[in-house]
């Protein structure tokens, strides 16, 4: 008897935890840094042509230099110098944050796809993971719930994250001026220069949630690598009420939905497969309906974000 027919319907739980955490990097460092740029009164639509950028960029970096940590150093850098383009535009006259995040998006991906042609075949240097479930004798299910320090960072980033924003002067200026820009220059801080240096930074956690996708999981480059998660992010911000530690665990429940099809599948249940695989963005459709309510909207949510043009 196979290991995976002996665990049977107890490999199911399992599956969605190992599938949860090996799913939810990229949702949590995207979030996290989606969380700061708009705790600045700034939205970035544009995270999803960041996140297959810095895909892109740790992939080829990591396969000419045979070095996958300075692939994330690279995808980071790449996810950076974009939040920066993105904060820079954002920030002149009759701009609109939307259309210009829809716009970036777009030329992300394009760019990724155009200068990534040349990486689908070749195969780069992934990053090591943690071995974590050896005690369950069971090969698949070790190497699903083997952990890469890129989890770990965002799982330590956002208490960090959490404690910056409340406890530090640069978190409290930071919070001002996405409360009130007006209140912001009557302080003598510079708005423009706040968020675009929340946005870069922002834009540098995407790009290191691209690298996980093409350095650890699913480990390859190719055009189809990312299926909508920068987007989805955005809506992650919202559930989890822009709160750092907030955005781990929805981050975790969106990564434990996306694997509850093939956990299923595992065990035999067919019917339904297609329908259990869009679970994450029916999850993310429920989000944004039951948040549509002002009431809940504006819980938490910083106040220049209802000003955005």
């Amino acid at each position: 008897m196979s290991d995976d027919a002996a665990l049977g319907w107890l490999g199911v739980p399992l599956a969605v935890v190992a599938g949860a955490i090996r799913v939810s990097t990229p949702f949590i460092l995207v979030s996290l840094g989606e969380c700061l740029t708009e705790r600045s009164g700034r939205i970035n639509l544009g995270l999803e042509g960041t996140l297959v950028l810095g895909a892109m960029t740790g992939y080829g970096v990591s396969y000419l230099s045979g070095s996958p940590w300075l692939g994330v150093l690279a995808a980071g850098t790449a996810g950076a110098l974009f939040g920066l383009l993105h904060g820079w535009l954002c920030s002149l006259r009759r701009v609109n944050d939307i259309a210009l995040g829809i716009a970036l998006m777009l030329l992300g991906t394009g760019l990724a796809f155009f200068l990534g042609k040349a990486l689908i075949q070749p195969t780069a240097p992934r990053l090591p993971t943690i071995p974590m479930g050896g005690w369950l004798g069971n090969e698949q299910l070790a190497s699903a719930l083997a952990i890469s320090p890129l989890f770990l960072l965002g799982l330590g980033l956002a208490p960090l994250l959490a404690w910056g924003l409340r406890s530090t002067r640069a978190g409290l200026r930071l919070r001002t001026v996405g409360e009130s820009a007006d209140a912001a220059r009557a302080l003598g801080l510079s708005v423009d220069g706040w968020r675009i240096g929340a946005t870069a930074c922002g834009g540098f956690l995407a790009g290191i949630g691209g690298s996980y996708m093409s350095l650890v999981y699913p480990g390859s480059w190719n055009e189809g690598l990312s299926s909508g998660q920068g987007l989805m992010a955005v809506a992650l911000v919202i559930f989890a009420r822009w709160q750092p530690v907030r955005c781990v665990w929805a981050g975790l429940l969106f990564g434990g939905t996306s694997a509850l099809g093939p956990a299923l599948q595992s065990v035999g249940v067919t019917g339904g497969y297609y329908l259990f695989n869009a679970a994450p963005y029916v999850l993310t459709l429920g989000i944004m309906i039951l948040t549509s309510s002002p009431h809940r909207t504006l819980a938490g949510m910083p106040l220049e974000l209802t000003r955005i043009r």
